[in-house]
Order: structure tokens, then C-alpha cells, then sequence
């Protein structure tokens, strides 16, 4: 995928939050829910913040790096999940009653916002192109999260988000299918692998990476008519550290996020990127959190 500020909280909490309440318990051979060395605080409600600092591109397809800040949130209430996707949110709608072992489905609603191309232009020339709105998406997650799979506390989960633009600033539609693979290494330290991709459409494309005869004149850019498709697929690495040294505890906890994407198409193709940045994207993160 195309990793950007907008959806860094939302990888990161795989690893702070969403990880841990794999301690928190199981179900013997009868179906009865049973602790496993003691549920901690994710046994009921449960809530994580934190803040994180990120480097990132400074727009989609640029070489230009920025810092940036990253707060986080996810919990649990009632059995309902929640949790943060970027600059917006999500909830699971599907009740986490245990009822099916090693097995729940996820799906609900999310909103975001997208800051693409608003912000800190650092590319002079792109930033004669003009910034683009900020843009507020909805739509609704929808996947499966299958635990023990090679271990009593790992984690497999499928999902797929899909959003549109509701505030027309590109008046398009964005879908992203993601897999990863969470597991404890010991009850401190948490990692997950992430592979995703980011499907856009052709009002998506032609916003963020179409240059029109006034943009041309602006910029000295070529003209070009982005087309929709495939716009990035990538891998992240994440790393979660409880202070503690046990996360079923909850308390203070420190995380690390590597990402690598490669736009493709007309996202790659198009001068924004092809001349005045790289295919390739880099990002990193880390911070700090607290769980209650």
C-alpha cells in the first residue's frame, strides 16, 4: 500500500492495541471461556493512547521527507471495538462475545480525512500546482481476524476498507485489502507483519496526480490524464515494547513502525512523481503509549 499520515495510527495500534488482548483468554475443548495466565486489562473494557512522531513523504509520491505527529486511540467497550484510522475512525459492530473459537468477523463503519497535497508542499514546483482540499471519507471495514494459528496468543487478519470522498475535494473512491500476521514474541514485546494494496478510481487519480493546461503553465509539467487502477502496494513492520515487561497489565509501552510502498500505474507515471519524486515511499514512526 501507499503508506501516508493519514492512515499511520491505524498500523501502528495493530501493534500497541490491537495485538494484545490475544493474552487475554481462550476456550477449552467445551466451548467454555477459560483465562490464560490471567486476563489482565484486556479482559473487559480497554482503552490505549498514545502519541507518535512520523516521517513521512511530503505528499503522495514525493522525495521530500517531514516530520509529523501521530496520536493514537483503540479500546474496547461492551465488547464493541474502536479504534483510530489515521486522522479519523472506525468501529466493529460485530460484537466480540467469543462465541466461535479462534475465529471473528470485523465489520463497521470509518470516517477520514485526507491531507494529501494540502499541507507542507516541500517540491517548489508541485507546489505551483496549487494545494488540494482536505477531503472527509466514509465508508465501512469489513474482514475476519483468526487467532492461534501457529501459537496460543498469533493472529491472522483479512480485511478490506472501502471510503468516498463526501466533502468533493477528489469526489472519489478508495478501496484498501490489507493482511497481517500479529504475534507475541514474549508477554513484553508484540510485532506484526502487514502486506496491503490501494485500489483508486478515476476522480481519486485525476485529482492527485493529473496535470491539466493550467497546471502545465503553473508548474512547466507535462499534462497528464491520470487514469484509475492499482495505485500502491507495500509491507510494514511493526514492534511493540511494554515497559512493564508483561502487556496484560496494560500500562506504558513503546512501538516502532517500519513501512516500504511502491506506487504503480498512473500513480507512478505520473510527473508529480515520475519527474519531480519517487515510485518508492519510505516511512517511519515510533512513540509511545498507555494502556488502561
Amino acid at each position: 500500500m501507499n503508506f501516508s499520515k493519514t492512515n499511520l495510527a491505524a498500523l501502528i495500534l495493530a501493534v500497541t492495541g490491537a495485538g494484545a488482548p490475544g493474552f487475554a483468554q481462550n476456550e477449552n475443548a467445551e466451548g467454555e471461556t477459560t483465562q490464560v495466565r490471567g486476563a489482565g486489562v484486556f479482559a473487559g473494557d480497554w482503552l490505549t493512547l498514545g502519541i507518535g512522531a512520523g516521517y513521512a513523504p511530503s505528499y503522495d509520491g514525493s522525495d521530500n521527507y517531514t516530520f509529523f505527529p501521530a496520536p493514537l486511540a483503540q479500546g474496547s467497550v461492551s465488547g464493541f471495538d474502536f479504534g483510530a484510522r489515521g486522522p479519523g475512525l472506525y468501529v466493529d459492530l460485530v460484537r466480540d462475545t467469543n462465541s466461535r473459537k479462534n475465529v471473528k468477523i470485523l465489520a463497521g463503519p470509518l470516517v477520514r480525512v485526507r491531507t494529501d497535497r494540502n499541507g507542507d508542499i516541500k517540491d517548489a514546483v508541485v507546489r505551483s500546482l496549487g494545494k488540494e482540499d482536505v477531503a472527509i471519507e466514509v465508508g465501512a471495514t469489513a474482514g475476519v481476524s483468526i487467532t492461534q494459528m501457529m501459537n496460543p496468543f498469533d493472529r491472522l487478519t483479512l480485511s478490506a476498507d472501502v471510503q468516498w470522498d463526501v466533502a468533493k475535494a477528489h469526489r472519489g473512491r478508495i478501496i484498501s485489502p490489507s493482511i497481517s500476521y500479529s504475534t507475541p514474541l514474549t508477554p513484553a514485546i508484540f510485532t506484526s507483519l502487514s502486506l496491503s494494496a490501494i485500489h483508486i478510481d478515476d476522480n481519486y487519480a485525476d485529482t492527485y496526480f493529473s496535470i491539466d493546461a493550467a497546471g502545465n503553465l503553473a508548474s512547466g509539467l507535462p499534462q497528464f490524464d491520470a487514469d484509475g487502477g492499482w495505485k500502491s502496494f507495500g509491507a510494514s513492520f511493526l514492534g511493540g515494547f511494554d515497559l512493564s515487561g508483561d502487556a496484560r497489565d496494560g500500562g506504558w509501552s513503546v512501538f516502532g513502525l517500519a513501512n516500504y510502498s511502491r506506487l504503480t500505474g498512473d500513480a507512478k507515471r505520473s510527473p508529480v512523481t515520475s519527474i519531480r519524486g519517487d515510485a518508492n515511499q519510505y516511512f517511519l514512526a515510533a512513540g509511545v503509549s498507555y494502556t488502561f
